[in-house]
């Protein structure tokens, strides 16, 4: 399915495809396809239905859950279509990772979690579980993480956002 995609933006945003993707994130990266990665939009007919409706005809959309995503995954730098990756969660993104799908960079967009404990940016709250895979793909994975909604905003490193909230040093979430 993924075979011959170049792979542009590597995104964890718990909306999915909305304006910020499309009309932001699509021009700027110039991409062709978007891969939707999640379980929950992967299962459910009406939710794949309303992806594939939100994205312009000119743009090839696939949706699958991370298990098939990791499994048919062949990376192919500057070959193929650009592509925008989305997760939902970040828990995902790491799961993904694990069974072989390298980055070597991760935008986080937009995470809203209730039972948050940080609040990294206006639009990003994370969980003590997220805390803990941010610092994995830190740390274990050496993936740069950044947070940024749009491509015009100024990317901010979550290491030092972690530090400044969480008062934590990375080692201690392990």
């Amino acid at each position: 399915m993924a075979e011959y995609y170049d792979i542009a933006l590597v995104r964890v945003d718990n909306r999915l495809v909305h304006g910020q993707i499309l009309e932001a994130w699509v021009p700027f990266v110039k991409a062709k396809c978007i891969l939707v990665v999640d379980n929950n939009s992967a299962s459910d007919f009406f939710c794949e239905t309303v992806i594939r409706m939100a994205v312009p005809s000119d743009i090839e959309v696939n949706i699958c859950s991370v298990e098939d995503f990791a499994a048919s995954y062949v990376y192919a730098q500057g070959q193929g279509k650009k592509t925008i990756v989305l997760f939902s969660n970040i828990a995902d993104a790491l799961k993904a990772h694990e069974a072989g799908f390298h980055f070597e960079k991760l935008n986080i967009g937009n995470i809203h979690n209730e039972e948050y404990k940080v609040c990294c940016a206006p639009s990003v709250f994370l969980c003590e579980a997220d805390v803990r895979n941010v610092f994995r793909l830190l740390e274990e994975k050496g993936v740069a993480v950044e947070l940024k909604r749009v491509p015009r905003e100024r990317a901010v490193n979550i290491r030092d956002v972690l530090r400044e909230s969480c008062d934590i040093e990375p080692s201690v979430v392990r």
